[in-house]
């Protein structure tokens, strides 16, 4: 199908359909409404997504140290860390690679366009409000990168009239310094939220064995910054802005030296990136009459990456910027039928000290998603074009059915395609790259049941099979090629409990990640992962503990490099002092488990990155009231 055959059809929709406005800051407190499946607000079991969902409120109880510790709690979600505090995270949802999956902060798309790094291991935890994470493919809603599931990020925001001031100060391990300084308020029609944060860490060494150079601790500072502000109108007309930007500096180890002719070149360094990942979206809502509600979405986001190195005068830069549009439209023919139409535009803009063969592409697209809700059943049914400036046009679906079997329990069918654009560096970086690539393209099917077990129980399981085709990966001479094909097979459970005043929620995943041409597992996925929580409040008090395990894996595509298992356990606690005053202390890796994630090889010998050891963090807040 045609973009121009699409265009018209969208642009001649009847307007006369119900919509009702949709307050988003208040909907962001709440833990069982979801916004990124369908870019909307709605019910959290009435989307045909795998899904979960973490609050402002889960994000103070389990005091992650991070975005990437936040995610190890979801079911069908692996991180593969290079290194302490400010390495790279390769981010693995339903066994896709971290190119495969979308990050969104507000709307906004943040990944680096020239490596498909998202930037998350530099998003300061304070700074965010809420964390979406769907597990599969949503590229008919999203378009490119969408094949394995999508991460949405939202910062903080106010719902509440009056001021409401943040202070925030803790200390720990490795001479970790936090400081953090907000400001939340407004009334009936308007609100805003403003936050900053310094996060400073002496790290640890990121690699066991390589030059002297590498022997120090690799320090990591963080400074981020947060500013939303909102206003209705007249109660049909609304607009505001999120602004989002963290930049600092993070040291790190590279064993490897340097690529040279396609063959890696040792040698001392003591290398550094001054980064900067930053987002600004600006919306306007309105119910432009009674049965029609529509949304423009404007968005402006920026991935710098400068590499020094404090032995030589050696630096390299890769800049991107990416500017975006969106207008969706929210419509209902009555109770039981929907409709969600729309248009997104995009554009990527590299500046690099590397002189790539393009250094700009646009892509626009349009979509469409009907949706029926029945007493017996409920469908969902979506397409979307995208035109690419380099690749051409792709189509891909989206169609799932949900069945009833009673009042607490639900069985969903879904078939999901997705596709993602090959990078920058893919296509243009000279001497190593192919400017014939074609998308990867995927195809998945799912079966889900939802129960409800009791007002304080709830499980929520998926089987799942993901086929890839054109994958690309590198080739001889380090040349990408579009040649690889995987199939993905899993099971996912989330299981939330309430039992003699304790919270806990068991996520389990259990996956079969295969290339289809070797036979081989796909290289740093693990094929058991088990996670759980448990948190207890006792009046002031607060405990809670976090358990993880995680089954062993391969570091390389060959299987012939082996990555251990391992289990973690942390500890956490806090203390209302006071209305105004909280103290929380919290201890991760009690057990000071040695484990890696990721390997390197020095001088013909594989060493694993470390991981941290024990740390522990303590920390005292304070929310005066005015």
């Amino acid at each position: 199908m045609k973009l121009s055959r699409l265009t018209p059809f969208l642009l001649c929709l009847p307007t006369s359909l119900l919509a009702d406005p949709i307050d988003r800051d208040s909907a962001l407190k709440l833990p069982n409404t979801l916004i990124s499946a369908n870019r909307q607000v709605e019910d959290r079991t009435q989307t045909s997504a795998a899904n979960t969902v973490f609050t402002r409120d889960d994000i103070d109880r389990l005091q992650p140290s991070s975005v990437t510790d936040l995610l190890t709690r979801v079911p069908g979600v692996q991180v593969a860390n290079t290194g302490g505090r400010g390495s790279v995270p390769n981010i693995y949802i339903r066994g896709g690679k971290t190119a495969q999956n979308l990050v969104l902060v507000d709307g906004v798309r943040i990944a680096n366009a020239t490596s498909g790094d998202s930037g998350l291991q530099f998003l300061d935890i304070d700074q965010i409000e809420r964390v979406e994470v769907l597990r599969g493919s949503r590229s008919a809603i999203y378009g490119s990168d969408a094949i394995s599931g999508v991460i949405q990020i939202f910062t903080r925001r106010s719902a509440q009239q009056g001021l409401r001031p943040r202070l925030r100060l803790a200390a720990g391990s490795d001479q970790t310094w936090q400081r953090n300084l907000g400001l939340s308020g407004g009334d009936q029609d308007t609100r805003f939220n403003f936050g900053a944060s310094l996060d400073e860490s002496a790290g640890i060494d990121w690699t066991h064995t390589s030059y002297p150079s590498d022997g120090d601790h690799d320090t990591y500072r963080n400074k981020s910054l947060n500013l939303s502000l909102s206003h209705n109108f007249n109660g049909d007309v609304e607009a505001g802005f999120n602004l989002l930007d963290s930049r600092g500096r993070s040291e790190y180890d590279n064993p490897y030296g340097r690529l040279d002719e396609g063959t890696w070149q040792s040698f001392s360094q003591a290398p550094y990136t001054d980064y900067t990942v930053s987002s600004l979206g600006t919306y306007l809502g309105a119910q432009l009459n009674e049965h029609w509600y529509s949304r423009l979405e404007l968005g402006h986001s920026e991935n710098r990456d400068r590499k020094r190195d404090k032995l030589s005068s050696e630096s390299s830069e890769f800049n991107t910027y990416r500017d975006s549009a969106s207008w969706q439209n929210d419509l209902t023919f009555e109770e039981h039928n929907s409709l969600m139409v729309g248009a997104d535009w995009y554009q990527d803009r590299v500046h690099a000290s590397t002189d790539f063969g393009e250094d700009s592409r646009w892509n626009r697209a349009v979509f469409i998603q009907h949706r029926f809700k029945g007493e017996w059943l409920s469908t969902e049914l979506g397409l979307r074009r995208d035109q690419n400036q380099q690749f051409g046009g792709q189509n891909t679906w989206s169609g799932s059915l949900t069945l009833p079997v009673n009042a607490n329990n639900d069985v969903l069918l879904s078939y999901s395609e997705g596709f993602r654009a090959p990078t920058f560096n893919d296509l243009y970086y000279p001497k190593y790259s192919n400017p014939n690539l074609k998308p990867e393209r995927s195809k998945s099917y799912e079966l889900q049941w939802r129960s409800q077990l009791s007002e304080k129980s709830r499980l929520e399981t998926s089987v799942y099979r993901t086929n890839l085709r054109d994958a690309i990966i590198v080739g001889e001479g380090s040349i990408p090629r579009n040649v690889a094909a995987a199939q993905i097979n899993g099971f996912e459970a989330a299981l939330h409990q309430q039992w003699f005043g304790w919270q806990s929620n068991l996520s389990l995943a259990l996956i079969d990640p295969r290339d289809r041409d070797s036979g081989h597992t796909l290289a740093r996925r693990a094929r058991r992962t088990l996670s759980l929580d448990l948190d207890r409040q006792f009046n002031q008090i607060g405990l809670g503990a976090s358990w993880q395990a995680v089954s062993s894996s391969y570091d390389n595509e060959t299987n012939s490099n082996s990555l251990s298992g391992y289990g973690l356990v942390g500890l956490r606690s806090s203390w209302y002092l006071s209305t105004e005053l909280t103290l929380d202390l919290k201890i991760d890796n009690v057990l000071d488990k040695s484990y890696s994630r990721a390997l390197y090889s020095y001088e013909g010998t594989n060493y694993g990155y470390r991981e941290e050891g024990r740390t522990w963090l303590l920390g005292i807040t304070w929310t005066p009231a005015l």
